[in-house]
């Protein structure tokens, strides 16, 4: 850029419109971790939510455990690609394509599943005594009278 045609960056604005895109990003995973629970409550009933639950805090901490050990392992790869002095070869450069991709799944996205998880469980657990006041707790579907029999 020719001296006379030099600005001063605007980053507040960049800022501003990163903010803005990302919430507006985490609109529809927010309402599904507050809304799945509520309707599998309400409509099937406890004892499906239970399973649910299970499921989700099963396979939760699986991914959010894979992301963390993800991330590290890509973090260490570049660490090593410094110690080795070949930042400028074809392997440094992936290795710092690794750790772009490996500091927000072991800093960010691991951890948020934790949080999506206690979220998803203390809604549950709020409104508990309302799904088991539905239908003797089987849900508006009425679906576990079969199950309910048999024990």
């Amino acid at each position: 850029i020719p001296e006379g045609e030099d600005v001063l960056p605007e980053s507040d604005k960049c800022v501003a419109i990163s903010t803005r895109s990302s919430v507006r990003e985490m609109i529809a995973p927010g309402l599904y971790a507050i809304l799945a629970p509520l309707f599998v409550g309400f409509m099937v009933g406890p004892r499906c939510l239970m399973g649910m639950l299970c499921g989700s805090i099963g396979s939760g901490c699986m991914v959010a455990i894979m992301m963390s050990n993800a991330g590290g392992a890509w973090d260490n790869g570049k660490k090593l690609c410094e110690k080795l002095n070949i930042k400028k070869t074809a392997q440094g450069k992936a290795c710092i394509v690794g750790d772009t991709v490996g500091d927000p799944f072991k800093d960010t996205s691991g951890p948020a599943l934790n949080i999506l998880m206690k979220l998803m469980a203390i809604l549950s657990l709020v409104f508990a005594d309302y799904f088991w006041s539905i239908n003797e707790g089987r849900g508006l579907f009425n679906v576990a009278v079969a199950v309910s029999r048999r024990v």
